[in-house]
């Protein structure tokens, strides 16, 4: 373009009215009047009609997708007369900042956005908002998405992952970091909006019905129908509780998987609400076997009880399938001084101990390994196995 073009440019937009002129690299806004395939039109008002070509039509308010007529745009201003004779603008620079913009704008107002998945890794989703990529990742998933894969397998995670790559979710935006072009976004976020006022409806106390959604080493998580609105109206919606570990079952708990799985119908208690995280009970609907424990056990009593675990503070043991009992480390040294318990007890062994407290309100009970029990049992099954040999 030569500056002849340029001037007769100018002077005609001078004679016609007294317009603030723009100069190359400066913004102007407009209106699309036409989209072809490789360029579309802009009416810049009192400038005239701009041209925007090929890859600078694209759009971050357009998601990078085509342009449509009607849609106001802000263009960076590239030739007051390229070879063709046209104003040429381009949408793609000045677009990016609004783009940016914007975003920041739904970070502070905590916008609820909606977008595809555009791709997966074993770290979480890629989306685009505004034409620009965002990291979603697999702790921000909302719980219908979250990939509970019970053996942790990353290559299951991944493939549970990808499946959604396509698919249309709620978000919200966590973070920006404009310096380093990053964007952090939540779906479990999102939902949290959404399912605020249905969780509200709830009271601790309540009695749920629902399904187990996922089992995993803490505990399980139900689907439940959230409750009727104050019309008597259905929801419509589901919402999702845990059950911890520890109240799945009265009985200790190693893994949940033994006790549920994926897929049960199972009724609970609401024991807690924190804001959008709801805490269940299963074993809060069935009866307190320590209720009755002072009418079968009796401190200073000998008991048969078999070993559920041993760890670095003592032996878990089981005097039935109920009730059980802790026998401290310290206290087995009182009968065991300088071994292991590992050397005396194995797990899944019955012997014989002292009952030294009940603590029935607190589910506790201290035990103390009987001298020898162990060993003369053992001692006994040998004799009883060399004379079978015989």
């Amino acid at each position: 373009m030569s500056k002849a073009s340029d001037s007769t440019v100018l002077e005609n937009l001078i004679e016609e009215d007294s317009v603030e002129i723009p100069s190359v690299g400066d913004a102007v806004t407009g209106t699309v009047i036409h989209v072809a395939s490789n360029q579309a039109l802009v009416d810049l008002g009192p400038l005239g009609t701009g041209v925007v070509l090929g890859k600078e039509m694209k759009s971050g308010l357009s998601g990078g997708a085509k342009l449509h007529v009607g849609e106001e745009v802000i263009g960076t201003l590239v030739s007051f007369e390229n070879e063709d004779g046209d104003i040429e603008i381009s949408i793609r620079e000045a677009s990016y900042e609004k783009a940016w913009e914007d975003l920041f704008d739904k970070l502070e107002g905590k916008s609820v956005i909606e977008t595809k998945v555009q791709d997966a890794n074993k770290g979480g989703l890629m989306v685009e908002l505004n034409g620009i990529m965002g990291f979603l990742p697999v702790s921000q998933l909302a719980n219908e998405h979250y990939p509970r894969v019970e053996d942790g397998d990353k290559n299951k995670i991944l493939d549970m992952l990808r499946s959604l790559i396509g698919e249309t979710i709620s978000i919200r935006i966590l973070d920006i970091d404009r310096e380093n072009e990053k964007l952090i976004v939540s779906e479990k976020a999102a939902q949290s909006e959404r399912d605020r006022e249905l969780i509200g409806r709830l009271r601790p106390g309540e009695m749920i019905e629902g399904e187990v959604s996922g089992v995993v080493d803490f505990g399980a998580f139900v689907k439940f129908d959230a409750p009727i609105d104050p019309n008597g109206k259905k929801a419509g919606q589901k919402l999702e509780g845990l059950v911890h570990i520890s109240e799945l079952a009265w009985q200790l708990i190693d893994n949940p998987r033994e006790i549920v799985k994926t897929g049960d119908h199972v009724k609970a208690k609401i024991i807690g609400i924190e804001d959008t995280r709801i805490s269940l009970s299963m074993k809060a609907l069935q009866k307190d076997p320590w209720t009755a424990v002072l009418e079968r056990y009796q401190v200073g009593q000998i008991v048969s009880g078999k070993v559920d675990k041993i760890n670095h503070f003592g032996a878990f043991v089981y005097l039935d399938d109920d009730i059980h009992g802790l026998a401290h480390v310290s206290e087995f040294q009182d009968v065991y001084p300088r071994q292991k318990m590992e050397d005396i007890f194995r797990t899944g062994e019955t012997y014989d101990w002292k009952i030294l407290s009940i603590e029935q309100q607190a589910h506790r009970m201290g035990l103390l390994p009987v001298k020898d029990a162990g060993k003369k049992k053992k001692t006994a099954e040998g004799k009883g196995e060399e004379k079978k040999s015989e």
